[in-house]
C-alpha cells in the first residue's frame, strides 16, 4: 500500500506522525507479506521510537533465549561433495539461469535477469546448509552465430570461443558463483540431445511438415530469418528483418517481406518448400496441463511466468517446428533431414543437461531424480514459454524420468534511463564496460538487486544509483557497521565487552529477529529484491539504537553508564556480524571485508531464523574502516555522457516497439509453427495505469510547491509517455497530444 502515493498520503494525514509505519508490527506477524517501503535514508536517525514498535512479550522471550545460546546453536556447515551430487535426506538444489547467448555481450538488464538473480539464490541456499548445484554456460548454436560470423571475419567455431571467453570473464568480474559455467558446442550436447530426439522420435511424438522458406540460389542454401531484409509488410520500412521490423515492431515472417534481399550476396531470394520436424506439441499437452498443476500447486512461479504460460495453452498448443536449414547447429540423426540442424530453441534448453554432464559424468543423478531434486530456472520473461511449455513437453515426451522445473523464476525487464540498451548506439552499462567505471562490483550488485524488476519493469538511473550508494550503502549500512565495529575498537581495546541486556536491547533483538524471519520467507520465494530491503531495515535498526544511547557519551560517565556503552557497543557488533552473512548473498566481497573487520568465525556462516550471540564478551576483532566510497556528481555526470549514446527522436517508434515486445513474450515466435501478437496486456496495463495515476501526482506536488518550469516540463513529458505506453497495453491507438493553449472537450 506505501508504494502508492494516494495511500501513503492517506495514511500519514491519519496516522500522523508516524504513517503507514503503524501498520507494520500487525503486518510482521502475517505470513508471506512484503513489509518494506521505500523510505528516505538520511544521515538522522528515524524520528519513531524504538519502544514504541509492538511486539508481544513471547516474541522478545524468544528471541532473547535465542540470542543466548551463541554459536553453540549454530548446525555445522554443509561441505558438499566433489563434484556437487545429489544427497539424500538433504534439499538438493538444482540452479540455472538462462543460458546467455554467445554472439554479443551482455548489458546490465541481461545480468540481473539472469546469472545474477540466480547467483543471489545459489548463495543464499549454501547459507542454509541446502545441497545446491549452479550451472550455467553460453547457447552458441544457431542463426545469430553465424550471422556474427559473417560480420566478423570469423569462423562461428571461432566467434563462439572468442564471446564464451567474454562472458566468462564478465561474470567473473560480477563474482558469480557457478559451479560450473560451460557451453553447448561440446561432444555431451550432441550425444545428449540425439538421444532425446530418437526417444520423441520412437513414442510418435515428431510430425514431418512442409514449410515454405526463402532460398538464395546464389548461395545454395536456405536463408534463416537474420540472414533476410526486405521491406516490412506493415510500414514499408526499407530494412525490415526477416522475424522483425525494428521501426514498428511487428513480428514478420521472412516470406512476408516485400523485395527480400539474401544479407549476405543482395541477391534476391525465392519462395521455396522445405521439409522439417515438428515437435507434436498437441498431443502432449494433456500431460503438460497434468503436470503444470502439480508444479504450480507445489513451486514458486512468478505471476508472469504462470500469465504466459497461460496464453500459450488457453487456446491450444500447436505442432512446433525443431529442425532448421543451417550448417551451426546439433545435426539431426534421421535420413532426409541430416542436411539440417536442431533448432536453437529446441536444442538450447538441453545446454543445462550437457553443461552439467561435462561437469560430472554421474549427470542423471540430477536431471533423471524429480523424487529428490527441486529445480530452480531463472529467466528474462520472454524466455518463459520455452522453459514452461516447449522443452517440458520435449523432456515429458521423452519419457526418461527427466527432472522438470518446480520453481520459474522470470523477471520483467530491466530499461537504460529513458531508453533501452543498444550496443550499436553507444546506449546503456555492458558487462565489459562496467569495471572501466570505477565503480566496484558489489555496487553494481548492490544496485541492480535494488531495482530487480520482479514485479514491472524498471530503469536503471545514474542519478538514483549515486543517491542509493550515498544513502543506503555509505550514509545507513556502512555507517553503522563502520560506529560498532570502530566503538570495540576505540573504547573497548578491540574486544566485544561484557553485555547486559536491559528492556529496550531486548525488543531490539526480538525486532531483529523479526526481519531475519523475514528475509528467509522472501529469499525462499524467491522474492529477491524484497530481502534485500531487510538487511537495510536491520542496520537502520542499529544506527537508531546507537544514536539513542549514544555509547559514545557514556563511555565517559559513571559504572553504570560505561557498562551501559559495553552493552550497546556489543550488541550493534553482533547486529552488524548478523548483516555481514545476510549480505554475502548481494554483496560478497563487501560481506568478506567485513567478516575480516569483524573476525568473524567461518563457522558462523550458516542462516537460521534466530539472531544468535555470534561475537560474544572477549571476542577480538580487527582492524575497522569505512567500507563505501562517496559517489559525487561530477563523477556521474561524466558517466552519464559516456554511455548515453544517442537516443532516438521518435518516442513514438520506441514505444510501439515495446509494446510488441511485451506482446511477443505471450505468443509464439515467427516461423514454421509461430504465430501472431495478442492484442493489449491486461497486466501490463494494470501496473501501467497505477504508474500514470503515481506519476500524474507527482506532477501535481511539483506545480502545487512551484518548482522550476524545466523540472516540471521534464515530468509531465514522462506522464505523457506512461499514457502512450499504457493505450499501447490496452490495445488502443495512442491519444495525440493536446494542441498548447486548448483544453481538450
Amino acid at each position: 500500500m506505501n508504494l502508492s502515493e494516494p495511500c501513503r498520503s492517506a495514511a500519514e494525514s491519519v496516522l500522523t506522525p508516524k504513517g503507514a509505519q503503524e501498520f507494520k508490527a500487525y503486518l510482521q506477524k502475517q505470513p508471506g507479506l512484503s513489509l518494506h517501503w521505500e523510505k528516505p535514508a538520511t544521515n538522522e536517525p528515524e524520528e519513531e521510537e524504538l519502544a514504541e514498535r509492538s511486539l508481544s512479550e513471547e516474541e522478545i522471550a524468544a528471541a532473547v533465549e535465542a540470542w543466548a545460546r551463541g554459536p553453540a546453536a549454530l548446525p555445522e556447515r554443509w561441505q558438499p561433495p566433489s563434484p556437487v551430487l545429489p544427497v539424500e535426506g538433504r534439499r538438493n538444489v538444482l540452479i540455472t539461469s538462462a543460458l546467455p547467448y554467445v554472439n554479443n555481450v551482455p548489458h546490465l538488464g541481461n545480468i540481473i535477469g539472469c546469472v545474477l538473480s540466480a547467483d543471489v539464490f545459489a548463495r543464499y541456499c549454501r547459507l542454509r546448509n541446502w545441497n545446491t548445484l549452479y550451472v550455467c554456460g553460453t547457447d552458441e548454436y544457431g542463426t545469430a552465430t553465424e550471422t556474427k560470423a559473417l560480420e566478423e571475419g570469423l569462423t562461428p567455431q571461432q566467434i563462439c570461443d572468442k564471446y564464451n571467453a567474454i562472458h566468462a570473464q564478465i561474470y567473473r568480474w560480477f563474482d558469480i558463483s557457478f559451479d560450473y559455467f560451460g557451453r553447448t558446442t561440446t561432444p555431451h550436447q550432441t550425444t545428449i540431445a540425439q538421444d532425446i530426439f530418437r526417444r520423441l522420435l520412437e513414442r510418435g511424438m515428431l510430425l514431418t511438415d512442409t514449410v515454405d522458406q526463402l532460398r538464395c540460389e546464389r548461395c545454395q542454401r536456405f536463408l534463416a530469418d537474420r540472414f533476410v531484409e526486405g521491406t516490412c509488410p506493415f510500414c514499408n520500412y526499407e530494412e525490415a528483418r526477416g522475424d522483425q521490423c525494428d521501426k514498428c515492431g511487428k513480428l514478420i515472417n521472412a516470406v512476408e517481406l516485400k523485395k527480400p534481399q539474401c544479407k549476405m550476396c543482395k541477391d534476391s531470394p525465392v519462395v521455396k518448400s522445405s521439409q522439417h520436424l515438428f515437435l507434436d506439441l498437441p498431443k502432449l499437452e494433456g500431460s503438460l496441463e497434468k503436470w503444470l498443476a502439480q508444479s504450480w500447486a507445489t513451486g514458486d512461479w512468478t505471476a508472469n511466468s504462470r500469465f504466459i504460460t497461460r496464453s500459450w495453452i488457453r487456446d491450444g498448443l500447436k505442432p512446433r517446428c525443431i529442425t532448421r536449414d543451417l550448417k551451426w547447429g546439433t545435426p539431426v540423426p534421421l535420413d532426409g533431414f541430416r542436411d539440417k540442424v536442431f533448432y536453437v530453441w529446441f536444442d538450447a534448453p538441453i545446454g543445462y543437461l550437457s553443461i552439467t554432464a561435462n561437469y560430472t559424468d554421474q549427470w542423471e543423478r540430477w536431471w533423471k531424480n524429480p523424487q529428490q531434486v527441486q529445480l530452480y530456472n531463472f529467466m528474462a520473461k520472454d524466455n518463459v514459454p520455452f522453459h514452461s511449455v516447449v522443452f517440458p513437453c520435449t523432456l515429458l515426451g521423452a519419457e526418461d524420468n527427466y527432472t522438470l522445473v518446480n520453481h520459474l523464476v522470470a523477471t520483467e525487464y530491466l530499461n537504460y534511463e529513458d531508453g533501452k540498451f543498444s550496443k550499436s548506439r553507444g546506449v546503456g552499462v555492458f558487462g565489459d564496460m562496467a569495471q572501466d567505471t570505477g565503480i566496484p562490483a558489489d555496487i553494481w550488485r548492490f544496485y541492480l538487486l535494488f531495482l530487480r524488476p520482479e514485479g514491472q519493469d524498471s530503469a536503471f538511473s545514474w542519478t538514483d544509483l549515486m543517491l542509493k550508494n550515498n544513502a543506503e550503502l555509505l550514509n545507513n549500512l556502512g555507517n553503522f557497521v563502520n560506529r560498532a565495529g570502530m566503538f570495540v575498537c576505540k573504547f573497548f581495546g578491540g574486544r566485544v565487552p561484557p553485555m547486559e541486556l536491559g528492556t529496550d536491547d531486548k525488543r531490539l533483538l526480538a525486532h531483529v529477529t523479526l526481519e531475519l524471519r523475514q528475509y528467509n520467507q522472501l529469499l525462499e520465494k524467491v522474492r529477491i529484491r524484497d530481502a534485500l530491503r531487510c538487511i537495510l531495515s536491520i542496520s537502520r535498526y542499529g544506527n537508531q539504537y546507537i544514536q539513542v544511547n549514544e555509547p559514545w557519551k557514556r563511555i565517559k560517565g559513571h559504572d553504570a553508564d560505561r557498562a551501559r556503552a559495553g552493552t550497546v557497543t556489543g550488541v550493534a557488533v553482533n547486529i552488524a556480524s548478523l548483516i555481514s552473512v545476510m549480505l554475502q548473498p548481494y554483496m560478497p566481497s563487501v560481506s568478506a571485508t567485513i567478516q575480516h573487520q569483524l573476525c568473524v568465525p567461518q563457522a558462523c556462516n550458516v542462516l537460521t531464523d534466530t539472531f544468535l550471540c555470534l561475537l560474544p564478551p572477549g571476542h577480538h576483532i580487527g582492524t575497522v574502516s569505512p567500507l563505501f566510497q562517496k559517489l559525487e556528481n561530477e563523477q556521474i555526470e561524466t558517466l552519464r555522457k559516456r554511455f548515453g549514446g544517442g537516443q532516438p527522436e521518435d518516442s513514438t517508434l520506441e514505444l510501439k516497439a515495446h509494446a510488441a515486445r511485451m506482446a511477443s513474450a505471450d505468443v509464439t515466435p515467427p516461423g514454421p509453427g509461430g504465430g501472431a501478437g495478442l492484442a493489449g496486456d491486461p497486466p501490463r496495463a494494470k501496473e501501467l495505469a497505477e504508474e500514470v495515476a503515481k506519476q500524474a501526482d507527482h506532477v501535481r506536488q511539483l506545480k502545487a510547491s512551484k518548482a522550476e518550469k524545466g523540472q516540471i516540463d521534464a515530468e509531465v513529458a514522462k506522464l505523457l509517455e506512461l499514457k502512450k505506453l499504457l493505450a499501447l497495453a490496452e490495445g488502443k491507438t495512442p491519444e495525440p497530444p493536446a494542441p498548447k493553449g486548448k483544453k481538450r472537450k
